[in-house]
């Protein structure tokens, strides 16, 4: 197989080599790889006759499925950059994006026109709504869509005009935006290469070892990088995707994975917990399950026993990433019973180093900022070089671009590397230091509780206060002066925090992180 240069070179290459091979199965049906090509060439056919330039940003809002894949691939066949906009924003943000990266059209689906109606106002450059079932009113809301012209998406990608032949692009041109969560401000977006996103799916695909015969399921938005990814890599594999839109229904999942002989499961900690509760009310097993990865918060060792016992033929695989480069670690699961607080080591093909706060490299076992060097990281944030500024600079040794991530690990003498906190969530209380991280570890390993998030809250006598917020596990039932009795045998009396707050669940960010913004905003 040619190696591919374009992240469309992995769809025509898969086309090419497995016409027939089911590409991607969701909830209603499911697409081949020459039907994936055939429809991702018609709608840039249609995209480029209706005036999408190369380099021009197309917002894709929809939810998982083929048509959003599709998209994702007929934007860069008509040499556009792909913004990939979670379904479950709302109006004020989705406006806000389209504004931000100039959007020339937008793909989604009717079902959402109450908040695309009014996002597209006002917007000049807006030239297209490609939206599934469009009518030129919408459905749901009743309202008369005013502004662009509209087209309906499956009509489009059915009868539209074929580019067999993608807009000639090159590795250094930009493929996609992706937009974080806004956690600091207004939503930042990163701009990611061609050939930043095809080598980081090389490097995944390499130390993970997937195969063209994986079948993986998505239950990520494909808008979460995460999610992403998992098409990528499948396409570029030749592999299949199993879409479920969420994990709100786990018996549906379960059935899922059992229907398709799922192979591979990507999940974060918020699933890996749900599933553990599962583990305990009945005999479910997977044999199939060949790979599992986690990433977005930290895998926490208590998790570890269970998903053993669901996957037991799986190889776990605990890895550390951010929007800016896509990956950064992973820890060979080899080394999970013995390393099970670490991260790993940095990708194939790229190196890491820890800093302090003045550049200077950190010696093993002392804190210091994480810097990434590789051919992933982004290019940096759209229309922002200050943020840009602050988070690549060059690295003094090498010359090279760098990328600060602005989160402290610490680093053994094997080079495993091991996350201590964001260096802006650092708490710090009577004179001392305290990592988040470090805390809500220690109440996870409390029986009865099955989350925890820490911050630290303003406190004119000791600088920041401690704030605990935790979910009990199903069933159990916890009294605050227990949870800090258990706490201060455990850990020194400064990190022990103030206050415990139980809560049913823990507010999650678009991305499926814990919302510590809005936790601090509750506290305040």
């Amino acid at each position: 197989m040619t190696a591919a240069a374009l992240l469309t070179d992995g769809l025509l290459q898969s086309a090419a080599r497995l016409p027939a091979k089911t590409a991607i199965i969701d909830e209603t049906s499911s697409c081949t790889y020459e039907q994936l090509a055939e429809k991702s060439s018609r709608l840039a056919g249609y995209l480029a006759a209706h005036g999408v330039q190369s380099g021009d940003r197309v917002v894709i809002f929809l939810d998982n499925g083929w048509p959003c894949a599709a998209a994702v691939y007929g934007v860069l066949m008509a040499g556009g950059v792909f913004v990939l906009v979670n379904p479950q924003t709302k109006r004020d943000k989705l406006h806000f994006i389209l504004a931000d990266c100039e959007a020339t059209a937008l793909i989604t689906d009717r079902h959402l026109a109450n908040q695309y109606d009014q996002a597209v106002s006002g917007l000049d450059r807006l030239r297209l709504v490609v939206s599934v079932g469009t009518s030129g009113t919408s459905e749901t809301s009743g309202v008369q869509v005013t502004g662009p012209p509209t087209a309906d998406l499956h009509e489009v990608m059915s009868t539209g005009p074929r580019q067999s032949v993608p807009v000639p692009r090159s590795t250094g041109d930009l493929a996609a935006l992706i937009y974080t969560s806004g956690s600091t401000g207004e939503p930042k977006g990163v701009m990611q290469t061609q050939g930043a996103m095809v080598f980081a799916v090389g490097s995944i695909l390499e130390y993970l070892k997937m195969t063209a015969d994986d079948r993986i399921l998505l239950v990520l938005p494909m808008a979460f990088d995460y999610g992403l990814y998992q098409v990528l890599m499948s396409v570029f594999l030749g592999a299949t995707v199993v879409v479920e839109r969420s994990f709100a229904f786990l018996g549906r999942v379960y059935e899922v994975m059992r229907k398709h002989k799922v192979t591979v499961l990507p999940g974060v900690p918020t699933i890996f917990s749900i599933m553990q509760a599962s583990v305990a009310e009945s005999d479910l097993v997977f044999p199939d399950v060949r790979i599992v990865t986690n990433t977005a918060a930290v895998l926490h060792p208590s998790l570890l026993p269970a998903l053993a016992t669901l996957f037991p033929n799986a190889r776990i695989f605990k890895m550390y990433g951010l929007t800016e480069c896509k990956r950064v670690s992973y820890l060979d699961p080899d080394l999970l019973a013995d390393r099970p607080e670490s991260v790993g080591i940095a990708i194939p093909g790229t190196t890491v180093c820890l800093r302090d706060r003045v550049g200077n490299p950190v010696p093993p076992g002392e804190p210091g900022i994480l810097h990434v060097q590789g051919p992933h990281i982004m290019a940096g944030y759209w229309n922002r070089p200050e943020a840009t500024a602050r988070m690549l600079r060059i690295a003094p040794e090498t010359g090279e671009v760098e990328l600060v991530a602005q989160d402290l690990f610490t680093q053994d003498s094997d080079g495993l590397l091991y996350f201590v906190g964001r260096s802006d969530q650092i708490i710090k209380t009577r004179g001392e230091k305290v990592s988040p991280v470090e805390v809500e570890n220690m109440l996870c390993r409390m029986d009865g509780i099955s989350q925890a998030a820490v911050i630290g809250v303003p406190d004119p006598r000791l600088g920041e206060k401690i704030l605990a917020y935790v979910v009990a596990a199903p069933g159990r039932s916890l009294a605050e002066g227990e949870v800090r009795r258990f706490c201060a045998a455990r850990l020194e009396n400064f990190m022990v925090p103030q206050k415990i707050i139980f809560l049913a669940e823990l507010p999650r960010t678009g991305n499926n992180k814990i919302d510590k913004k809005l936790l601090l905003e509750w506290s305040i």
